[in-house]
């Protein structure tokens, strides 16, 4: 693997993370960087639920990005786990880029990520992140970035919008010329490392996501309980997929069905649409929805759904 860039220049790889509140943008940020949809994304706070890699390999480096779960604090040991997580990945990135929404104000949750990064990471570089600037006025940004900077003395602040790309080279080179020299980590087709399986599930979870309200979105979980491959010699090869979504409460099972499975068959659509292009063929994908009680606060489910403490 190369270790060189171009004209000589020395290849640097290496890791970086996304941290901040729950909503701040981390994971569509990942998603334009990298180039392709590796992250699900969701209006729904504390969507993502597990260190998700992406990959970007230019000429001259290779920048692994780690998408990490909004920090908050938590209620469950589903919480507790996730939290422990993301200050987990902090001791093994090379730069940490801290996620502050231009569409909210600096708040204590912020101020509380700020205080434990500067406890807990030691020299590790941490880069400021204004997400969402697409969304704000020129004024508006102005403030905000001037909060950024007070919270964030002596180190970078770069504004960007995910949607627009505005912003997002200027932040990918700044990653960049952190990293170390090294070779390249992955090889230079891969945008992640995720499992197919995981990433099946977790289309599936965005997908019923869209549309639920109050503590729903946080019952959801999905796994996928079984690949059958196509058959070669079929006139149309289908891949058929089996997934189960889990909820808390049996309350909650008739929310995720809706009016005789209506709902979930809408579910069904649009995730087999994502999951089609992610295999790159025909699916055949089958739904089902069980109750696991107060499963983000039961240690053997949360082994089951593959959040191991």
């Amino acid at each position: 693997m190369s270790t060189a860039g171009p004209a000589g220049t020395p290849f640097r790889s290496g890791f970086t993370c996304f941290v901040g509140r729950p909503n701040a943008g981390k994971s569509t940020l990942l998603n334009a960087i990298v180039g392709e949809k590796v992250a699900i994304t969701s209006d729904k706070p504390q969507t993502t639920r597990r260190a998700v890699r992406g990959i970007l390999t230019r000429p001259d480096a290779q920048l692994v990005i780690v998408d990490t779960p909004g920090l908050h604090r938590p209620r469950t040991l589903l919480g507790e786990r996730l939290d422990d997580l993301v200050r987990s990945v902090w001791a093994d990135v090379d730069v940490i880029g801290f996620c502050l929404p231009a569409d909210e104000r600096v708040g204590p949750g912020d101020r509380r990520i700020a205080a434990d990064l500067a406890e807990r990471v030691g020299g590790t570089p941490v880069v400021g992140v204004v997400t969402k600037i697409d969304k704000v006025s020129r004024e508006r940004l102005a403030e905000h970035l001037l909060e950024v900077a007070q919270l964030l003395p002596d180190r970078d602040v770069v504004p960007v919008s995910a949607v627009a790309r505005d912003g997002v080279d200027t932040l990918i080179d700044l990653l960049v010329a952190r990293l170390p020299e090294g070779p390249m980590l992955y090889p230079d087709a891969e945008s992640t490392d995720e499992p197919v399986e995981t990433r099946i599930a977790e289309l599936v979870r965005e997908a019923a996501l869209d549309g639920v309200r109050d503590e729903l979105p946080h019952s959801l979980a999905a796994l996928v309980t079984e690949i059958l491959p196509p058959d070669p010699d079929a006139a149309k090869p289908v891949t058929k997929v089996y997934v189960t979504l889990y909820v808390e409460r049996p309350s909650q099972k008739p929310i995720v069905l809706g009016p005789k499975g209506s709902r979930l068959g809408a579910v069904g659509r649009r995730a087999r649409l994502q999951i089609e292009e992610l295999l790159g063929g025909r699916v055949y994908l089958d739904l089902h929805v069980t109750v696991a009680k107060d499963w983000q606060r039961d240690p053997k489910q949360l082994r089951k759904l593959g959040f191991d403490g």
